[in-house]
């Protein structure tokens, strides 16, 4: 019988240690993907909610357009008219079947090089921008540093056809497709599904290749995507979506199969949409720390894991900090003295919640609080019969 009862002493002890740290686990499970590296990036925050390699040098294909297009949407003029030469008539790859002497505007171009993936346009830019491809390798460098601030990119012409010098990594991608994406220009044709091409050799309707875009894959809330591929980059595929509050940039690089490529995107979607909310702080928004007053002079946007609970600690000099429920500072910003003066609210370090943290959060702190609380007494419980076994039976 008292081998029954500690048998039963030892389930609950053990059923409580595990209840207690199932229910401390808030870190959501990563999901396993088959392309060598990945990136997702919170557009709005400009935190990475997932990474895989996301720093290693990688071959991107035709995802360089995505660069290309917004340096020529911003450096140059949309309405420019560009002739075609021979050399961007004969570009290998993918075309939008441009004639050597066919004047096309810049903005077609750019129309053409997203869309349809138009390797031929892409050299017709490179030479209107820059006089020649070498060049505009060089300048699209510069701008790619000095405007985006990516650090691991070095393109050498402006479609992605295989060079082995040609190169960059998720990361960076995540980065300049961020930045492109601030450009309504650049949004309208990145998102575009469909474009009629009325050319000398060819009038057609361009279709994107983009299957989540055209709805191959469907899913709720995607905004544009670029795909690529050369047999020394695999399949490489980048992809925005938009959905409650959240704003998405998802790269992904060499996958083996083309399936890969998508299904490893659904992949991430899912889990940053599943597992990740934004809080803000609004503009305009002051805080008083002893007598100083600080001003938030725009919205400030923080990324976090759902449920997560997120306060604000503001010290001394005015650097705003938001903190998570594990005490880990999920993001800083230094605000702007406004006033200084006999104030009498506000102290060091004060703590506030910010507009994600609901009453529902509050009782899940609580809640924790209180499996601990029952944990110890499960755990004091049985200690107490073990020592009452043993001086009544001798255990």
């Amino acid at each position: 019988m008292r081998k029954i009862i500690l048998l039963m002493i030892t389930l609950i002890v053990i059923n409580s240690f595990i209840t207690l740290k199932t229910y401390a686990q808030d870190e959501p499970s990563s999901p396993k993907l088959i392309s060598e590296a990945a990136i997702v990036l919170e557009a709005n925050s400009g935190q990475v909610l997932y990474e895989k390699n996301a720093k290693q040098q990688m071959y991107p294909a035709s995802l360089t357009k995505i660069a290309t297009a917004i340096y020529a949407i911003e450096k140059g003029n949309l309405n420019d008219v560009v002739t075609v030469s021979d050399n961007a008539r004969n570009v290998d790859g993918t075309r939008v079947y441009l004639e050597e002497g066919e004047k096309v505007s810049l903005e077609k171009l750019v129309q053409g090089l997203l869309i349809n993936s138009g390797n031929d346009a892409g050299v017709a830019i490179a030479e209107h921008m820059s006089g020649n491809v070498e060049k505009f390798g060089i300048e699209l460098n510069r701008y790619l540093g000095k405007v985006i601030g990516v650090r691991d990119t070095h393109f050498v012409n402006p479609h992605g056809l295989f060079d082995a010098e040609h190169t960059t990594t998720a990361k960076d991608l995540a980065k300049i497709t961020q930045y492109a994406m601030k450009n309504e220009t650049f949004r309208n044709i990145f998102g575009a599904k469909e474009f009629v091409w009325n050319g000398e050799a060819w009038d057609t309707t361009l279709i994107t290749h983009h299957k989540i875009l055209k709805g191959e894959f469907p899913y709720e809330g995607v905004t544009g995507g670029k795909t690529g591929y050369v047999n020394e980059s695999g399949f490489t595929l980048a992809t925005t979506a938009e959905k409650d509050n959240l704003s998405l940039i998802v790269i992904t690089l060499n996958s083996y199969y083309e399936e890969q490529s998508y299904q490893d995107t659904l992949k991430l979607l899912d889990f940053s949409f599943e597992n990740f909310t934004t809080t803000s702080v609004e503009e305009g928004t002051t805080f008083t720390v002893g007598n100083e007053e600080f001003i938030n002079n725009e919205a400030l946007t923080t990324t976090a894991i759902v449920n997560d609970k997120i306060v604000q600690k503001i010290e001394s000099d005015g650097k705003l900090n938001l903190v998570n429920q594990e005490g880990i500072v999920v993001a800083s910003y230094q605000l702007e003295k406004i006033n200084t003066g006999e104030i009498n609210t506000g102290e060091i370090n004060h703590s506030v919640e910010l507009a994600n943290s609901s009453n529902n959060e509050v009782d899940k702190m609580m809640a924790f609080d209180t499996k601990v609380f029952s944990f110890i007494i499960v755990l004091i419980a049985s200690v107490g019969i073990v020592f009452h076994l043993k001086r009544k039976y001798g255990v």
